[in-house]
Protein backbone atom coordinates (compact mmCIF):
# COMPACT_ATOMS: atom_id res chain seq x y z
CA UNK A 1 0.00 0.00 0.00
CA UNK A 2 1.33 3.24 -0.72
CA UNK A 3 2.07 5.95 2.15
CA UNK A 4 -0.44 8.88 1.89
CA UNK A 5 -0.99 12.04 4.73
CA UNK A 6 -2.76 10.74 7.88
CA UNK A 7 -2.21 7.96 9.68
CA UNK A 8 -2.00 9.91 12.83
CA UNK A 9 -3.01 6.84 14.76
CA UNK A 10 0.27 4.79 13.78
CA UNK A 11 2.63 7.22 13.87
CA UNK A 12 1.45 8.41 17.94
CA UNK A 13 1.72 4.33 18.53
CA UNK A 14 4.98 4.23 16.66
CA UNK A 15 5.96 7.34 18.81
CA UNK A 16 4.51 6.69 21.99
CA UNK A 17 3.01 10.11 21.82
CA UNK A 18 -0.86 10.17 22.26
CA UNK A 19 -3.16 11.34 19.32
CA UNK A 20 -4.56 14.34 21.11
CA UNK A 21 -0.88 16.01 21.82
CA UNK A 22 -0.39 15.75 17.51
CA UNK A 23 -0.80 19.08 15.09
CA UNK A 24 -1.70 16.85 12.48
CA UNK A 25 -0.67 18.93 8.75
CA UNK A 26 0.30 15.79 6.82
CA UNK A 27 -3.11 16.30 4.75
CA UNK A 28 -4.53 18.68 2.37
CA UNK A 29 -8.28 18.77 3.97
CA UNK A 30 -10.21 21.73 5.09
CA UNK A 31 -9.50 22.03 9.36
CA UNK A 32 -12.81 23.94 9.33
CA UNK A 33 -14.84 20.79 8.05
CA UNK A 34 -18.82 21.89 6.87
CA UNK A 35 -20.84 20.88 10.06
CA UNK A 36 -22.86 17.81 9.26
CA UNK A 37 -26.50 17.70 9.62
CA UNK A 38 -28.75 16.10 11.71
CA UNK A 39 -29.63 13.23 9.56
CA UNK A 40 -33.17 11.92 8.94
CA UNK A 41 -33.04 8.04 10.73
CA UNK A 42 -34.56 6.89 6.95
CA UNK A 43 -31.28 7.54 5.15
CA UNK A 44 -29.76 4.68 7.17
CA UNK A 45 -32.51 2.05 6.75
CA UNK A 46 -32.82 2.42 3.10
CA UNK A 47 -30.73 1.91 0.16
CA UNK A 48 -28.77 4.53 -1.56
CA UNK A 49 -31.13 6.53 -4.24
CA UNK A 50 -29.87 7.41 -7.10
CA UNK A 51 -33.00 9.64 -8.01
CA UNK A 52 -32.28 11.95 -5.01
CA UNK A 53 -31.17 14.46 -7.19
CA UNK A 54 -27.33 14.90 -5.97
CA UNK A 55 -25.94 14.32 -9.74
CA UNK A 56 -27.77 17.79 -10.29
CA UNK A 57 -26.92 19.05 -7.68
CA UNK A 58 -23.06 18.44 -8.18
CA UNK A 59 -23.73 19.41 -11.59
CA UNK A 60 -24.56 22.88 -11.01
CA UNK A 61 -22.24 23.54 -8.28
CA UNK A 62 -19.49 22.83 -10.29
CA UNK A 63 -21.00 24.17 -13.80
CA UNK A 64 -21.01 21.35 -15.56
CA UNK A 65 -21.56 21.29 -19.21
CA UNK A 66 -25.14 19.77 -20.89
CA UNK A 67 -22.81 17.12 -22.95
CA UNK A 68 -21.60 15.42 -19.42
CA UNK A 69 -22.99 13.07 -17.00
CA UNK A 70 -22.26 13.57 -12.75
CA UNK A 71 -21.60 10.47 -11.28
CA UNK A 72 -21.42 9.85 -7.60
CA UNK A 73 -18.98 7.61 -6.57
CA UNK A 74 -17.00 6.64 -3.47
CA UNK A 75 -13.98 9.88 -3.72
CA UNK A 76 -11.89 9.93 -6.26
CA UNK A 77 -9.88 7.07 -5.41
CA UNK A 78 -12.43 4.84 -6.32
CA UNK A 79 -12.56 6.10 -10.12
CA UNK A 80 -8.83 6.40 -9.82
CA UNK A 81 -8.53 2.61 -9.41
CA UNK A 82 -11.84 1.67 -11.32
CA UNK A 83 -10.62 4.01 -14.84
CA UNK A 84 -8.10 1.83 -16.31
CA UNK A 85 -10.50 -1.18 -16.55
CA UNK A 86 -13.45 1.04 -17.64
CA UNK A 87 -11.02 2.93 -20.30
CA UNK A 88 -9.86 -0.62 -21.78
CA UNK A 89 -13.29 -1.40 -22.01
CA UNK A 90 -13.72 1.89 -24.40
CA UNK A 91 -10.68 1.49 -26.34
CA UNK A 92 -10.39 1.32 -29.90
CA UNK A 93 -6.91 0.41 -29.90
CA UNK A 94 -5.39 -3.18 -29.23
CA UNK A 95 -5.04 -5.52 -26.42
CA UNK A 96 -1.22 -3.53 -25.96
CA UNK A 97 -0.96 -1.31 -22.67
CA UNK A 98 -1.65 2.26 -22.67
CA UNK A 99 0.90 4.52 -22.37
CA UNK A 100 -0.31 6.83 -19.36
CA UNK A 101 1.67 10.52 -18.65
CA UNK A 102 1.71 11.44 -15.17
CA UNK A 103 3.25 14.45 -13.46
CA UNK A 104 6.88 13.69 -12.18
CA UNK A 105 5.78 14.39 -8.16
CA UNK A 106 2.01 14.14 -8.22
CA UNK A 107 -0.63 12.05 -6.56
CA UNK A 108 1.35 8.54 -6.35
CA UNK A 109 -2.33 6.67 -6.79
CA UNK A 110 -2.22 7.82 -10.54
CA UNK A 111 0.81 5.59 -11.47
CA UNK A 112 -0.21 2.80 -9.09
CA UNK A 113 -3.48 2.46 -10.60
CA UNK A 114 -2.54 1.92 -14.15
CA UNK A 115 0.66 -0.05 -13.35
CA UNK A 116 -1.44 -2.70 -11.08
CA UNK A 117 -3.64 -2.69 -14.40
CA UNK A 118 -0.47 -3.60 -16.52
CA UNK A 119 -0.38 -0.19 -18.32
CA UNK A 120 3.10 1.67 -18.71
CA UNK A 121 3.63 4.88 -17.27
CA UNK A 122 5.94 7.54 -18.35
CA UNK A 123 6.49 10.61 -15.78
CA UNK A 124 7.20 14.19 -16.97
CA UNK A 125 7.47 17.56 -15.32
CA UNK A 126 4.45 18.77 -15.02
CA UNK A 127 4.71 21.34 -17.18
CA UNK A 128 5.55 19.09 -19.95
CA UNK A 129 2.31 17.48 -19.93
CA UNK A 130 0.58 19.66 -22.34
CA UNK A 131 3.59 17.74 -24.83
CA UNK A 132 2.73 14.42 -23.25
CA UNK A 133 -0.98 14.45 -25.51
CA UNK A 134 0.97 14.04 -28.22
CA UNK A 135 2.31 10.76 -27.95
CA UNK A 136 0.34 9.18 -24.48
CA UNK A 137 -3.21 7.06 -24.61
CA UNK A 138 -3.97 8.66 -21.13
CA UNK A 139 -2.80 11.85 -19.82
CA UNK A 140 -3.30 12.14 -15.79
CA UNK A 141 -3.70 15.98 -14.91
CA UNK A 142 -4.01 17.22 -11.56
CA UNK A 143 -5.09 20.42 -11.55
CA UNK A 144 -3.91 22.07 -9.18
CA UNK A 145 -1.24 19.60 -8.32
CA UNK A 146 -1.35 17.65 -5.56
CA UNK A 147 1.39 18.40 -3.67
CA UNK A 148 3.27 21.07 -5.36
CA UNK A 149 0.00 23.33 -6.56
CA UNK A 150 1.02 23.82 -10.02
CA UNK A 151 -1.33 24.25 -12.74
CA UNK A 152 -1.67 24.33 -16.26
CA UNK A 153 -3.68 27.16 -18.32
CA UNK A 154 -7.49 26.44 -18.97
CA UNK A 155 -6.11 27.17 -22.57
CA UNK A 156 -3.57 24.17 -22.17
CA UNK A 157 -5.97 22.14 -20.85
CA UNK A 158 -8.54 22.46 -23.77
CA UNK A 159 -5.74 21.99 -25.96
CA UNK A 160 -4.67 18.91 -24.39
CA UNK A 161 -8.52 17.21 -24.44
CA UNK A 162 -9.01 18.26 -28.00
CA UNK A 163 -5.09 16.51 -28.88
CA UNK A 164 -6.42 13.21 -27.19
CA UNK A 165 -9.66 13.45 -28.44
CA UNK A 166 -8.61 13.37 -32.21
CA UNK A 167 -6.00 10.25 -30.89
CA UNK A 168 -9.31 8.43 -29.53
CA UNK A 169 -7.30 9.09 -25.97
CA UNK A 170 -8.42 10.26 -22.55
CA UNK A 171 -7.75 13.45 -20.45
CA UNK A 172 -8.44 12.86 -16.85
CA UNK A 173 -8.23 15.99 -14.68
CA UNK A 174 -8.47 15.05 -10.83
CA UNK A 175 -9.60 18.44 -9.50
CA UNK A 176 -9.80 17.69 -6.16
CA UNK A 177 -8.19 20.67 -4.94
CA UNK A 178 -10.25 23.21 -7.30
CA UNK A 179 -12.96 24.34 -5.03
CA UNK A 180 -11.01 26.58 -3.17
CA UNK A 181 -10.49 28.13 -6.55
CA UNK A 182 -13.51 27.83 -8.45
CA UNK A 183 -11.08 29.63 -11.52
CA UNK A 184 -9.15 26.44 -12.36
CA UNK A 185 -11.79 23.79 -13.62
CA UNK A 186 -11.50 22.59 -16.29
CA UNK A 187 -15.16 21.78 -16.74
CA UNK A 188 -16.53 25.18 -18.56
CA UNK A 189 -13.60 25.13 -21.41
CA UNK A 190 -13.90 21.83 -22.70
CA UNK A 191 -15.27 21.84 -25.58
CA UNK A 192 -18.70 19.22 -26.08
CA UNK A 193 -16.82 17.27 -28.98
CA UNK A 194 -14.27 16.15 -26.73
CA UNK A 195 -16.06 15.15 -24.17
CA UNK A 196 -15.74 11.34 -24.61
CA UNK A 197 -12.23 11.39 -23.79
CA UNK A 198 -11.80 13.78 -20.72
CA UNK A 199 -12.84 12.74 -17.31
CA UNK A 200 -12.84 15.44 -14.43
CA UNK A 201 -13.16 14.04 -11.20
CA UNK A 202 -14.10 16.19 -8.05
CA UNK A 203 -14.15 15.59 -4.16
CA UNK A 204 -16.00 16.44 -0.88
CA UNK A 205 -12.98 15.06 1.01
CA UNK A 206 -10.39 18.47 0.57
CA UNK A 207 -12.14 21.75 0.34
CA UNK A 208 -15.51 20.37 2.33
CA UNK A 209 -13.30 18.60 4.85
CA UNK A 210 -15.27 15.81 5.04
CA UNK A 211 -12.91 12.76 4.08
CA UNK A 212 -14.35 10.07 6.11
CA UNK A 213 -16.93 10.59 4.42
CA UNK A 214 -15.72 8.97 1.08
CA UNK A 215 -17.92 11.21 -1.58
CA UNK A 216 -16.62 12.53 -4.86
CA UNK A 217 -17.87 12.86 -8.30
CA UNK A 218 -16.83 11.65 -11.51
CA UNK A 219 -17.76 14.15 -14.85
CA UNK A 220 -17.62 12.84 -18.45
CA UNK A 221 -19.59 12.20 -21.31
CA UNK A 222 -22.33 9.33 -21.00
CA UNK A 223 -20.73 6.29 -22.48
CA UNK A 224 -17.68 7.03 -19.93
CA UNK A 225 -19.69 7.48 -17.47
CA UNK A 226 -21.38 3.85 -18.07
CA UNK A 227 -18.12 2.24 -18.11
CA UNK A 228 -17.25 3.62 -14.85
CA UNK A 229 -20.38 2.29 -13.41
CA UNK A 230 -19.74 -1.25 -14.29
CA UNK A 231 -17.13 -1.40 -12.84
CA UNK A 232 -18.02 0.51 -9.35
CA UNK A 233 -20.91 -1.46 -9.02
CA UNK A 234 -24.39 -0.36 -7.36
CA UNK A 235 -24.63 2.25 -4.71
CA UNK A 236 -21.18 3.01 -4.67
CA UNK A 237 -21.93 6.20 -2.00
CA UNK A 238 -23.70 5.24 0.87
CA UNK A 239 -27.37 7.28 1.43
CA UNK A 240 -26.07 9.18 4.73
CA UNK A 241 -23.20 10.50 3.02
CA UNK A 242 -25.02 10.99 0.14
CA UNK A 243 -27.26 12.71 2.08
CA UNK A 244 -24.68 15.28 3.53
CA UNK A 245 -23.48 15.88 0.10
CA UNK A 246 -26.29 17.08 -1.07
CA UNK A 247 -26.66 19.69 1.97
CA UNK A 248 -22.96 20.62 1.75
CA UNK A 249 -23.34 21.33 -2.12
CA UNK A 250 -26.29 23.67 -2.40
CA UNK A 251 -24.64 25.67 0.53
CA UNK A 252 -23.04 27.79 -1.43
CA UNK A 253 -22.84 30.53 1.61
CA UNK A 254 -20.66 27.93 3.35
CA UNK A 255 -18.54 27.53 0.85
CA UNK A 256 -17.42 31.36 -0.05
CA UNK A 257 -17.54 31.97 3.56
CA UNK A 258 -14.36 28.77 3.86
CA UNK A 259 -13.00 29.89 0.76
CA UNK A 260 -12.13 33.54 2.61
CA UNK A 261 -10.99 32.04 5.49
CA UNK A 262 -8.47 29.37 3.84
CA UNK A 263 -7.38 31.81 1.69
CA UNK A 264 -6.49 34.10 4.25
CA UNK A 265 -5.29 31.15 6.67
CA UNK A 266 -2.79 30.29 3.53
CA UNK A 267 -0.94 33.41 3.13
CA UNK A 268 0.03 33.38 7.25
CA UNK A 269 1.29 30.22 6.33
CA UNK A 270 3.71 31.47 4.27
CA UNK A 271 4.54 34.63 5.85
CA UNK A 272 5.49 32.17 8.89
CA UNK A 273 7.32 29.51 6.67
CA UNK A 274 9.41 32.58 4.87
CA UNK A 275 10.32 34.30 7.93
CA UNK A 276 11.63 31.13 9.50
CA UNK A 277 12.63 28.98 6.58
CA UNK A 278 13.56 31.92 4.20
CA UNK A 279 11.32 30.17 1.84
CA UNK A 280 9.15 30.77 -1.08
CA UNK A 281 6.40 28.60 -0.62
CA UNK A 282 4.01 27.34 -3.50
CA UNK A 283 0.55 25.12 -2.95
CA UNK A 284 -2.69 25.13 -3.74
CA UNK A 285 -5.52 26.97 -0.90
CA UNK A 286 -5.36 24.24 0.84
CA UNK A 287 -1.33 23.39 1.74
CA UNK A 288 1.48 24.81 1.11
CA UNK A 289 4.95 22.87 -0.58
CA UNK A 290 8.48 23.77 -0.82
CA UNK A 291 11.55 21.98 -1.67
CA UNK A 292 14.44 22.26 1.06
CA UNK A 293 17.45 20.80 0.91
CA UNK A 294 17.03 19.93 4.65
CA UNK A 295 13.55 18.24 4.53
CA UNK A 296 14.60 15.02 6.31
CA UNK A 297 15.62 17.19 9.22
CA UNK A 298 13.02 19.29 9.75
CA UNK A 299 10.72 16.39 8.86
CA UNK A 300 12.20 14.84 12.38
CA UNK A 301 12.04 18.03 14.51
CA UNK A 302 8.65 18.79 13.93
CA UNK A 303 7.93 15.07 14.76
CA UNK A 304 9.88 15.47 17.92
CA UNK A 305 7.29 18.05 18.43
CA UNK A 306 4.26 16.43 17.88
CA UNK A 307 3.99 18.48 14.46
CA UNK A 308 3.64 16.00 12.02
CA UNK A 309 3.95 16.78 7.89
CA UNK A 310 3.95 15.29 4.34
CA UNK A 311 7.95 14.50 3.28
CA UNK A 312 8.39 14.09 -0.12
CA UNK A 313 11.98 12.35 -1.68
CA UNK A 314 13.51 14.41 -4.47
CA UNK A 315 12.83 13.90 -8.09
CA UNK A 316 15.46 13.64 -10.66
CA UNK A 317 17.54 16.82 -10.58
CA UNK A 318 15.49 17.80 -8.36
CA UNK A 319 15.42 18.53 -3.83
CA UNK A 320 13.60 16.79 -1.46
CA UNK A 321 10.20 19.04 -0.29
CA UNK A 322 7.61 19.29 2.17
CA UNK A 323 4.24 19.87 2.33
CA UNK A 324 2.35 21.56 5.00
CA UNK A 325 -1.30 21.70 5.96
CA UNK A 326 -3.31 24.40 7.32
CA UNK A 327 -3.44 25.25 11.03
CA UNK A 328 -6.99 25.54 11.58
CA UNK A 329 -6.47 28.90 13.74
CA UNK A 330 -3.86 31.32 15.21
CA UNK A 331 -3.27 29.37 18.13
CA UNK A 332 -2.22 26.19 15.75
CA UNK A 333 0.09 28.74 13.48
CA UNK A 334 2.02 29.68 16.66
CA UNK A 335 2.69 26.81 18.12
CA UNK A 336 4.01 25.86 14.32
CA UNK A 337 6.06 28.63 14.33
CA UNK A 338 7.56 28.35 18.08
CA UNK A 339 8.85 24.90 16.74
CA UNK A 340 10.37 25.97 13.32
CA UNK A 341 11.81 28.75 15.15
CA UNK A 342 13.87 26.22 17.20
CA UNK A 343 15.02 24.40 14.34
CA UNK A 344 18.70 24.95 13.67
Amino acid sequence: MLEHGGRLAQIATLSGIPVAQWLDLSTGINPHAYPVPMLNAEVWRRLPEEEDGLAQIAARNYGAAPATEVLPIAGTQAAIQALPRALVTLSAATTAPMRVAVAHLTYNEYAHAWQQTGHVVAPYPHARLVNAAVTADVVMLCQPNNPTGEHLSLSDVASMAATLAHRGGWLVIDEAYADATPALSALPHIAAADWPHVIVLRSLGKFFGLAGARVGFAISAPVVINALRDELGPWPVSGPARAVATQALRDTVWQSDARAVLHAMAAKLDQCLAHRLNVKPAGAALFRWFEFQRADALHAHLANAAILVRKFAAPLGGKPSLRFGLPANDQQLARLDRALEQFQ
